[in-house]
Formats: C-alpha cells, structure tokens, sequence
C-alpha cells in the first residue's frame, strides 16, 4: 500500500530517492534492483520505463548529487562580498559538507572504486562532476589573483578527497581542523 506522500512523488523520483540513500549508505554493486524496487515501493516495469537498467541509475544518482552540490555550492559561494571571502566560504563549505553532509565519504570517490573503467558511463559522471570542481577551484583562486592557479586547485581538489576520506575514517572534527588550516594556507589565506 502506497502512502499519501508515496503517491504524491512520481516513481522515478522515488527510485531515485531510494537509489540515492543506499547506494550512498551501502554501496552500489552489492544492492540488488529488487531492493531498491521494494523500498521505493515500484514495480520492475515502472522502473524499466524510467531507466534501461541499474547502470543508467546508478549515472542518475550521481547527477542528482552533482546537482544538489552545485546548488548547495552556489547558494554558499553567492553570499560572497569579495574574491578572498569567496575563497574563505568555499573552504568552510566543503568542510561542512564532508564533516556534515557526506559523512561515509564522498559518493563520486566511492562510485569511481567500484565502476574502475574510466570510459564507462558511472566513471564519466564521476570525471564531469570533479573537472567542475576544478575549473570553479581554478575560477576562484584566479579571481584572487592567486598565482599558480592550476597545480593550486589541483591540491585544494586533493584535500577534499583526502577530507571526504579522513572525516569518514578518521575523527571528523580534527580532520576537518587540518583541511581547513592547510586550505587556508594553500590559498593564501591568513
């Protein structure tokens, strides 16, 4: 039996709301389709209508979070009075997230570990997702007048993978501590 709320949000919404919370949570290649189809309360036709397998779910799933972050990401970033308070909100934002949002890591670093070929749809979503990142990294340092600007943004990348990780494994306040202080300092930031 369907619930009101159930019935008010359309099958793919709901495959890809469920989809979303245990691929996250449980991984990808160990969830069946059943399960996903149970907890989403959808039939198998339902889904084939909206998707041609797991695998095309999967691509969804990321670019509904790919999504989510940009708006979150420039939600955080338009309240910025200058190039150097942009810097400093896109460091506490990518702090919050790993240390608030993304607490079991990051979804696009544990989807890369398990769909390894890099021309695969799953890896392709992955690349799109981290070269924006890049290019906004390299946006906001340039506009800082930041010198270095590629191999910078590389590392502040690198940081926040090595955050999303650290925060997961590790305890999250102190690894949040050490991003924020060696962000800060790779920026240029006192």
């Amino acid at each position: 039996m369907m619930t009101s709320t159930a019935a008010r949000v359309g099958p793919r919404e709901r495959l890809l709301e469920t989809a979303s919370r245990i691929f996250y949570a449980d991984g990808i290649n160990g969830v069946g389709v059943d399960r996903i189809l149970q907890e989403a309360d959808v039939t198998r036709a339902s889904m084939y209508r909206h998707f041609s397998g797991k695998e095309e779910l999967v691509v969804a799933y990321l670019e509904r979070e790919d999504a989510k972050m940009h708006t979150l990401w420039d939600a955080g970033l338009g309240q910025a009075v200058s190039p150097e308070h942009k810097l400093e909100l896109a460091i506490e934002g990518i702090a919050d997230d790993a240390t608030l949002v993304h607490t079991f890591g990051c979804p696009f670093i544990k989807a890369a570990g398990e769909f390894p070929d890099p021309k695969g749809p799953v890896r392709q979503a992955v690349t799109r997702h981290r070269a924006w990142f890049h290019a906004d990294l390299h946006a906001m340092l340039a506009d800082a007048g930041r010198e270095d600007v590629d191999r910078k943004a590389a590392a502040l990348a690198m940081l926040r993978d090595s955050l999303l990780i650290s925060s997961f494994l590790d305890d999250r306040q102190e690894a949040r501590r050490t991003f924020v202080r060696t962000a800060r300092w790779l920026a240029g930031l006192p």
